[in-house]
């Protein structure tokens, strides 16, 4: 059975502006909706995250509100807490890429404040750009993409189409004056050519072998666009 490797935040919080520590980790539509689409095409999902700790689930994502009614959100909660794969992820430094069809990345505030900076993270997505393999990455993961420099230096994403939580999408969520950094801005600073679509609205975009979504709402979409890469 092919594999896809979960590349997840191993955060449970988020270092704002003024030090303080937001409570955060993985958004759970991010993980569940792509998860059990990828498992049901027949897809091995292994999970990896820094240190090999065990991803915390950001619990404002676990409400009703956040699920679209209370039975998606015990849904979504049930999978967390029996996913065997989310329990019991290796170690990110370890991984070999050879293993895997494909890298998924969720979001959540979680890579924010660790993948952003993760070597072996960056060493990762350098590796799988060059491989031509899939790369999925959605709403606050894209983060990560900054961690990944080539040999001169430069964001080996400069140039590419891409989206992820935009400016617009954290001031609504109340963030964004709190945020030592935003993350639109980020990207845009290392050259990718980001594309915003309305706040919380599905928005997919693919350039080569890249697949970004820019919101929760968006985990499915990426979730499509990669099994269609990997068809």
């Amino acid at each position: 059975m092919p594999k896809i490797l979960f590349v997840m935040t191993g955060a449970d919080h988020w270092t704002l502006a003024d030090g303080t520590q937001h409570p955060t980790g993985f958004w759970a539509e991010e993980f569940v909706v792509p998860f059990e689409k990828l498992k049901a095409a027949g897809y091995e999902i292994v999970v990896a995250t820094p240190g090999g700790v065990v991803p915390t689930v950001d619990k404002s994502s676990l409400a009703p509100e956040a699920n679209g009614g209370q039975e998606n959100a015990d849904h979504r909660a049930h999978v967390i807490g029996t996913s065997t794969e989310l329990n019991n992820p290796v170690g990110l430094a370890g991984v070999d890429l050879a293993d895997y069809a494909a890298v998924f990345y969720p979001g959540g505030h979680g890579p924010m404040e660790d993948l952003a900076v993760d070597a072996d993270s960056g060493r990762l997505l350098a590796d799988i750009l060059a491989s031509g393999k899939p790369l999925a990455v959605v709403c606050h993961a894209p983060a990560a993409l900054l961690a990944a420099q080539g040999e001169d230096g430069a964001n080996i994403f400069a140039g590419y189409a891409l989206t992820g939580f935009t400016n617009a999408e954290e001031t609504q969520a109340r963030f964004a004056d709190k945020a030592e950094w935003l993350l639109q801005d980020r990207l845009v600073a290392i050259g990718a050519d980001f594309r915003e679509g309305e706040p919380w609205a599905p928005k997919v975009v693919v350039d080569r072998t890249l697949i970004t979504g820019q919101n929760p709402a968006s985990s499915g979409g990426v979730a499509d666009e990669l099994l269609k890469a990997l068809s």
